[in-house]
């Protein structure tokens, strides 16, 4: 696994122990090839090639890192993990994806308040 690494990957600030999570500027539509993502800011449209690849883009926010959704999928298999990183490493470079601020991030915008109870 640790040789996925050393991967020459397309951003130097790509990595795939980092954890990611879609865009929230980004807007997914399945289409039977995959999917089409459109960023509402940069109105850039972007194709998902499989099905595979809009499944672990999905699942980043649930994952600690990329190659956790990687592991994770039991669609995707291991020998086929650099390109993988290659195409996620594209998505990353036109905003599609994006790094989180913490692995917990996506819990914490998940999570409900509770209200506060005053004595």
């Amino acid at each position: 696994m640790r040789r996925l690494l050393n991967l020459p990957l397309l951003l130097p600030d790509f990595s795939p122990d980092a954890p990611y999570r879609l865009s929230e500027q980004v807007g997914l539509r399945p289409e039977p090839f995959g999917a089409l993502a459109y960023h509402f800011s940069s109105r850039r449209l972007v194709f998902l090639k499989t099905n595979d690849l809009v499944d672990v883009v999905q699942s980043l926010a649930d994952h600690s890192s990329i190659l956790a959704a990687l592991e994770a999928s039991e669609l995707v298999a291991e020998p086929t993990y650099p390109s993988y990183l290659k195409a996620l490493a594209s998505l990353a470079e036109s905003g599609v994806i994006e790094p989180r601020t913490s692995v917990s991030e996506s819990a914490c915008a998940d999570a409900t308040l509770a209200p506060e109870v005053s004595a």
